[in-house]
This record gives structure tokens, C-alpha cells and sequence, in this order.
């Protein structure tokens, strides 16, 4: 029988946290997860039949915590466009052993629902801003949207007490690699976390090359040139970004480096489709099927062992032998996984 306690993967990693996928729509187009010429007007989303609802979800995520997971990540797609939010969000703050429920976000839409979700139990935003120039950021997210909106949104969350708010920015070589200092400058004393992520080969559609990766190691010297920084500890095991905090005591900035500086080792997340496929890593090319069982009538018990099989057969580490076995492999993309 699977149990918490005894619930490992081949490589004895621990699942502890769980990311669910609510929607594949998102009203960005940004080049990187979604671009417009894949995603465009006739592109065929899921229908609503397809997608769990979230009495659904909420089943899977008690579950999931039944099996030692304590940490939840709403994303998307964009997760504020899937309608009656807080009411998902106020059904996941109470399943026992849960203690946190984040969710990413690209922000436009936090002043109108950031209220409502700290008052259903949400407990911190994660927004998504490349640039603080609109035209660079414009030309990202495909929608010719400027800036305003999102540093609304950081605020909107700031104010609900969804703080601090953590920033993700994709670093893409020729693209905003100008904008380290600018978005470093801007985030510092705020108490907010800005990181930076290098561009990732998720999906197939995002014309992903090396030579268009800024190491992590290579923004730490660009940031540390104006202000000196020092490594810090983890919060805790299995954190994905490296900290490391301005020596001035201005605060800090996370280094996300899935391709330069792997962490597949301390790996401790699944992730849910909004269609309820589970997939065991952020590059994998297939998810295994939880809708059909659930539907069927399935007990929770019988969920679990399902599950629970799923992980203690995880063998998977992507990034750690990238470039030498997966090349040309089909992936999910990354508004269908999210993140």
C-alpha cells in the first residue's frame, strides 16, 4: 500500500509539491510559453467538457496531500481568466496538510480578484514581468501590452497582503538582457523577489536555442558589479531558485537555472493538467490520465495507489542530460503544463 511515509521515486525524491493547471488559455501571447503564430485565432483550446471542474480538482488535491504533498500552485494558461476562482482556491486553504496555496500569475488581472483571493485562503502571488520597457515587454508577451498593468497587479497583491510578492523574468539572449540592471533596480528595497529565469526549452513551439540563454552565473556578475551580492541558504529542500541578497541588506534575487546549474536531484513537484493528466516532469512528452479513473468512479484509495505508482516509477531528470539524449523530443507545452 502507497503511504506518505514511504512514498519515493526511483532517485528517493519526495513528492511535496503539487501544481494544478486550471485553464490552457491565457490572454498573453508571450514568445516564450505561448507565441501568436501557434497560438493564434483558430488555435483549438480545450473544450470545458474536457477540463476537471473543480470539485474534481479539489478531490485529486486531497488525494495528493493524503500522499505527502503540503505545498499547491495554481497556474495556467493565465489561472485569473478561469471563472469563480476564490471558490477553488477557498476549497484547496481547506484540505488538511495543506499549508500553502500559491499561484502564478501575469498580473493584469490581480487589482480586480487579488481581495478576493487572500479572503478565500490564497497565500502569495508569483508574477510574471520580463521588461520594464513596454516596447521590449510589448514585443515579449505578443499583445503589444505595456507595463502598467502588471506593476498594477504587483501592487494590487501587495496591498491584500498576498505579499511578498515574488517577479519572474525570462532572460533571453538579443531580447532583455539590457533589463537585468533596470528590473534589479526596480525591485530592490521593495521587500518584493524579483528572478530570474533562463529560457527553457519547454514545449516545441518556442524556438528555443542555447545560444539564446543567459546563464544564471552571468547575471550574478552583471548584477554584482553595481551591487555586491552574497550567496544564501535555502528556505528549504527542493527550493528551485538559488537566493543570494544585496550585501547593502536591500533585499534579495533568485537565480532560476534549469539549464546551466540543474536541480533535478532535489525535485519534489508533479503537475496536473487542467484536463487532469499528470505529468511528472516540467519537459516531459506525456502525462498519465487521471480524468478517466476519476470519472469512473474511482475511490480515493484506489486514486491513491494510482497515483502513488506514478511517482515511486519517476526516473525522470531532463535537464541534467539535456543535449545529450533529448534532442528532437516532443514535449507539453508550457501554457498547457504551466510552469
Amino acid at each position: 500500500m502507497v503511504t506518505e511515509n514511504t512514498l519515493t521515486d526511483t532517485l528517493k525524491r519526495r513528492l511535496r509539491d503539487l501544481r494544478i493547471s486550471v485553464t490552457d488559455r491565457c490572454n498573453l501571447r508571450c514568445t516564450y510559453c505561448m507565441p501568436a503564430e501557434v497560438f493564434g485565432p483558430d488555435y483549438k483550446f480545450l473544450p470545458r467538457s474536457e477540463i476537471l471542474d473543480y470539485e474534481e480538482l479539489a478531490r485529486l488535491a486531497r488525494v495528493f496531500a493524503g500522499l505527502g504533498v503540503s505545498k499547491l500552485r495554481i497556474t495556467g494558461g493565465e489561472p485569473l481568466l478561469r471563472r469563480d476562482l476564490p471558490d477553488f482556491i477557498k476549497m484547496l486553504a481547506a484540505i488538511p496538510g495543506i499549508d500553502d496555496v500559491a499561484l502564478t500569475t501575469n498580473g493584469i488581472l490581480l487589482p480586480k480578484m487579488a481581495e478576493a483571493l487572500k479572503e478565500a485562503g490564497l497565500g502569495r502571488v508569483t508574477v510574471s514581468l520580463d521588461s520594464l520597457d513596454d516596447e521590449t515587454f510589448g514585443k515579449i508577451n505578443g499583445r503589444g501590452t505595456g507595463v502598467k498593468p502588471v506593476l498594477a497587479g504587483i501592487e494590487a497583491a501587495e496591498q491584500a497582503g498576498l505579499g511578498p510578492v515574488k517577479i519572474n523574468m525570462v532572460v533571453q539572449r538579443g531580447v532583455n538582457e539590457q533589463d537585468i540592471l533596470p528590473m534589479a533596480e526596480h525591485f530592490r528595497g521593495t521587500g518584493q523577489i524579483l528572478r530570474f529565469i533562463e529560457f527553457m526549452d519547454v514545449g516545441n513551439s518556442n524556438g528555443w536555442r542555447m545560444d539564446k540563454v543567459v546563464p544564471s552565473r552571468e547575471i550574478v556578475q552583471t548584477i554584482s558589479r553595481r551591487w555586491a551580492l552574497e550567496s544564501a541558504e535555502p528556505n528549504y529542500q527542493g527550493e528551485v531558485a538559488r537566493r543570494w541578497r544585496y550585501k547593502d541588506g536591500e533585499g534579495e534575487i533568485g537565480l532560476i537555472s534549469s539549464v546551466t546549474n540543474t536541480f533535478c536531484g532535489d525535485c519534489n513537484r508533479a503537475r496536473l493538467s487542467a484536463r487532469g493528466e499528470l505529468y511528472t516532469c516540467l519537459f516531459a512528452s506525456e502525462g498519465a490520465d487521471l480524468r478517466e479513473p476519476l470519472r469512473e468512479g474511482k475511490t480515493d484509495g484506489e486514486l491513491a495507489e494510482l497515483i502513488g505508482g506514478i511517482w515511486q516509477r519517476r526516473d525522470d531528470r531532463y535537464s541534467e542530460i539535456r543535449n545529450q539524449h533529448t534532442k528532437g523530443l516532443p514535449k507539453a507545452e508550457m501554457s498547457y503544463l504551466g510552469g
